[in-house]
């Protein structure tokens, strides 16, 4: 597939979500990556990508399992890319 212009982040789909949602992000270049769900309060409470990932875009799946209602953050780093995203999960 064509490689990205650029590092995005995408809003989650569906938002809210119950009971998971799809994370997308797309990578320019190879890049080490990290995305953590973080609860409203800051605490860590999914590591989802934690690996050397190659340029392309890719879709990543959460659960919120026995997650209460509320909002929670996404962030990733990608290199010297970082963004944050809010997410609604409602039950």
């Amino acid at each position: 597939g064509k490689i990205p212009d650029s590092f995005e982040l995408s809003q989650n789909y569906p938002n809210p979500f119950n009971p998971a949602t799809k994370i997308n992000f797309s990578l320019p270049k190879s890049s080490f990556v990290k995305l953590i769900v973080y609860d409203a309060l800051g605490n860590e409470i999914a590591l989802l990508v934690n690996e050397k990932v190659k340029a392309g875009t890719y879709s990543v799946d959460f659960a919120a399992g026995d997650l209460s209602s509320g909002i929670y953050f996404y962030v990733i780093t990608a290199g010297d890319f970082s963004e944050t995203k809010k997410m609604v999960l409602l039950k």
